[in-house]
């Protein structure tokens, strides 16, 4: 029978309900950091989880659906650069983008629905298996770790937790605490005692979390390092970036910006220019390092694009003091359909080479992560991050190997002026803390700063102003817990609730079974 008007109605309004819920959870995501908002948003989650006997539904989907889409609305600004050409597709984008994050939420409620007996098992089974898809992310289909739950507590000191735990022990933090009103909460409806337990433990975790926090931040920092580094923001607007007019109004700002002693009156150590500062590549370079040098007054650091053949590189490079070209480095993390398609150079074997790096088309990736070493002849050594590869805690180098500082270059106007450059800020300094390092973050058109070894922005430049930071390279932390162990402890802990979960599954069906009569 067709669905009567009413019941269309409730429908409608039901899947608009369970939207907002996703959308309300989106806001502890910079730049609002409404943390509480979201934590109330998936304790509801969990509830609906817990009391549902379809986990894998339309619901979750679409509360899935509204969170991906408010935190990460930006996925059409790239569309927008050149909205005659590409603005069609940027709706098209959201939705694709808001159903795929979708699966990362629906997925797990169907985990927990398929392991778990107890409606108490439905809501720890959905919290955990939750915090193990933010991990997944950030792997599968080469990744993306952006707008975790975990994220929401970078405005706050619960995230120094990251120097033990890593990101994804802030995402186990945020469920955790989602989850406890209805882990207790064992009663009827109408007996709210337990759900009241179950919000003052959650309430204590977070209270725990600051406070162990709170006493990180007030430890004192090593000394900052003698060295001067001068970060160059020439907002550089995308859609005119590679005009030829604009193009030398943006170079010339960098070299205005360049110049000139610190306030200490004395030469900067190096000069830091964004991601693809100049338009021309580096093996046609000619005598730009030495001109460029010799006015900045001192080594300078940039992004910039390269050649090998028919393939091409976004690429660090260094203009040496004396002019020469020195250490360079490839992005060797790129992003799909940005700069690179998926499996393009495959199709090139069948004839298909539109799509193939290795005919020009994109970026080819680099070598992988490295540690640069003697940098302007004396700075200590140094990870190079540029763009996108920030984003993966997965790829900071640890051990023997490594750094004392990190450099991130970055050029965020394909992110707009909204939720993005902010959020790919909080990322940044989210490294810091997991690593406890200090990371120098220079930015086209912003967010250029200043981060130290606990995640704090010292100094920053906002969005689409041109300017520059002179400042000391903040000390480096000893290595973190989370330096030596990474992400497998919270893992590893999240993989055992969930088998306990199902274990109790298991016991119940065989306790279930025992007792049935024998025909």
């Amino acid at each position: 029978m067709p669905m009567q008007p009413r019941a269309r109605r409730d429908s409608l309004l039901s899947a608009l309900l369970h939207v907002a819920t996703g959308a309300a959870a989106a806001l502890g995501q910079a730049p609002w950091g409404l943390w509480l908002v979201t934590l109330l948003a998936l304790a509801l989650l969990c509830w609906r989880i817990a009391r549902s006997r379809t986990p894998l539904s339309s619901r979750l989907s679409g509360s899935a659906s509204g969170y991906f889409a408010a935190s990460m609305f930006w996925i059409v600004e790239p569309f927008l650069v050149e909205p005659e050409i590409y603005g069609w597709m940027a709706p098209f984008a959201l939705v694709l983008f808001a159903a795929g994050g979708g699966l990362f939420w629906a997925v797990p409620g169907w985990l927990a629905g398929r392991i778990s007996t107890g409606w108490q098992d439905r809501a720890t089974g959905f919290a955990a298996a939750l915090v193990l898809s933010d991990w997944i992310r950030g792997w599968i289909f080469t990744g993306l770790p952006w707008a975790l739950t975990g994220h929401i507590w970078i405005d706050t000191p619960a995230a120094q937790l990251a120097a033990l735990t890593g990101s994804i022990g802030l995402s186990a933090l945020t469920m955790l605490a989602a989850a406890l009103p209805i882990l207790l909460w064992r009663g009827p409806a109408t007996d709210m005692r337990g759900a009241l337990r179950g919000s003052v433990m959650a309430a204590l975790v977070i209270a725990l979390a600051h406070g162990w926090g709170l006493n990180r931040i007030i430890a004192p920092l090593p000394a900052d390092r003698d060295f001067t580094l001068r970060l160059v923001q020439p907002n550089a607007e995308q859609a005119l970036k590679w005009d030829p007019y604009w193009s030398q109004v943006f170079f010339d700002r960098l070299i205005r910006l360049s110049t000139g002693p610190t306030a200490d009156d004395r030469a900067p150590d190096a000069v830091i220019w964004p991601e693809t500062a100049v338009n021309f590549l580096l093996e046609r370079a000619e005598t730009a390092p030495q001109e460029i040098t010799r006015i900045a007054g001192a080594p300078v650091l940039l992004g910039i694009q390269r050649s090998e053949g028919s393939r091409y590189f976004n690429s660090f490079a260094e203009f040496t003091a004396d002019g020469r070209i020195g250490r360079t480095y490839d992005k060797f993390h790129l992003v799909p359909f940005g700069e690179y398609t998926p499996w393009g150079d495959q199709l090139a074997r069948f004839g298909i080479s539109s799509f193939a790096a290795q005919h020009g088309a994109g970026y080819s990736s680099g070598t992988g992560a490295q540690v640069l070493r003697g940098l302007a002849d004396q700075l200590p050594p140094v990870q190079v991050l540029i763009c996108y590869e920030a984003i993966f805690s997965r790829h900071l180098i640890t051990g023997p190997d490594r750094p004392e500082w990190i450099l991130q270059i970055t050029n965020d106007a394909w992110f707009g002026t909204l939720a993005g450059p902010w959020q790919h800020l909080a990322q940044a300094r989210l490294r810091a803390r997991a690593s406890g390092l200090p990371v120098i973050r220079v930015a086209n058109t912003g967010v250029t700063a200043v981060i130290d070894a606990r995640g704090a922005v010292r100094q920053s430049l906002g969005l689409n102003v041109e300017g520059r930071i002179d400042a000391r390279l903040p000390g480096a932390l000893p290595p973190t817990i989370w330096s030596r162990t990474r992400d497998w402890p919270v893992v590893i802990a999240t993989l055992l609730a969930l088998i306990v979960i199902a274990t109790r599954r298991r016991k119940s069906v065989s306790s279930v079974d025992e007792t049935r009569p024998v025909a």
